[in-house]
């Protein structure tokens, strides 16, 4: 089992020490959450908790994803790097494979791109992108980003992106995987087409009952066979029994947050944040490892 760090209520500053400390602790990876902006009066309804409104404080910083994994990377050798996640369908595509190509080849492809429909019309409008079909332009999205990766000069004519021979420079040196965010029947049809799902705050029992039905689209799309991840955050401790149990499920990458397991929603300082990174690895991980 891999385990990966949910940054989210981390300061801005404390991104590289954690990073550091997260690679020493024995995490895989590390998450990190998106939104360009939070508008003050929003009336977009928050689909994951029972009164519409997000789990997170507003307050808390969000840095640009792929900058910060530019300043993460130059200071780890083997921590990867993904997005939970990011608001693709709120972003012009080739910008899109513009920032997240580059940060691929500066790392030495240690990124994923984790992706959602997103939720709050009102950014979408700030960014001048437009909030109905974003689903459907995300799946076109998709195909254009992988396109202009691909190398040389390509074109595309879709239902919503239309353009003649390009090339961009640079390209990953070989594929990022995409992972879906999302419990949805769309959300995990798209994921299932795709390299991965990352799933968040579920029970055992709903998070077995997911990977289930994710195992059945792949099988019903031929695509059960390929390399897969799926990371998942479940609402327990992270004993032996509960890893052997999500393991069978198809679990490969745990998402977790060091200092909300000890009971804070956000780290009380970086030397917090690096604390309880190091001390979850040392309850946790190194035993799993041996």
């Amino acid at each position: 089992m891999k385990f990966s760090q949910a940054m989210i209520g981390l300061p801005t500053e404390g991104y590289t020490k954690v990073a550091i400390a997260a690679e020493e602790a024995g995490f895989s990876s590390v998450a990190l959450s998106d939104h360009v902006v939070y508008p003050e009066n929003i009336t977009s309804v928050y689909p994951y908790t029972a009164d519409g409104k997000p789990q997170y404080d507003p307050e808390w910083d969000f840095p640009d994803p792929w900058v910060t994994v530019g300043a993460m990377a130059a200071v780890t050798v083997d921590l990867r790097f993904f997005t939970n996640v990011f608001v693709l369908p709120a972003r012009n595509p080739l910008l899109v494979a513009k920032t997240v190509g580059t940060a691929a080849k500066l790392s030495g492809g240690r990124v994923a791109l984790g992706i959602g429909a997103g939720w709050m019309s009102e950014e979408f409008e700030l960014l001048e992108q437009a909030f109905g079909k974003r689903g459907r332009r995300m799946d076109e999205m998709i195909d254009v980003i992988r396109t202009v990766w691909s190398g040389g000069f390509v074109e595309h004519h879709g239902e919503f992106y239309d353009f003649d021979r390009l090339e961009m420079v640079p390209v990953p040196d070989g594929p990022v995987p995409f992972y879906v965010g999302g419990h949805s029947e769309i959300a995990l049809r798209r994921a299932a087409r795709l390299d991965g799902w990352i799933g968040v705050n579920y029970s055992l029992e709903e998070l077995g009952g997911y990977c289930a039905q994710l195992q059945s689209y792949r099988e019903e799309l031929g695509t059960a066979d390929r390399p897969y991840e799926i990371v998942a955050s479940p609402l327990a401790v992270p004993r032996p029994e509960m890893i052997e149990q999500i393991e069978a499920m198809g679990v490969t990458t745990l998402l977790t947050s060091a200092w909300m397991a000890q009971g804070s929603r956000a780290p009380e300082s970086i030397e917090h944040a690096v604390d309880t990174v190091g001390a979850y690895g040392e309850r946790w991980i190194s035993p799993l490892r041996g």
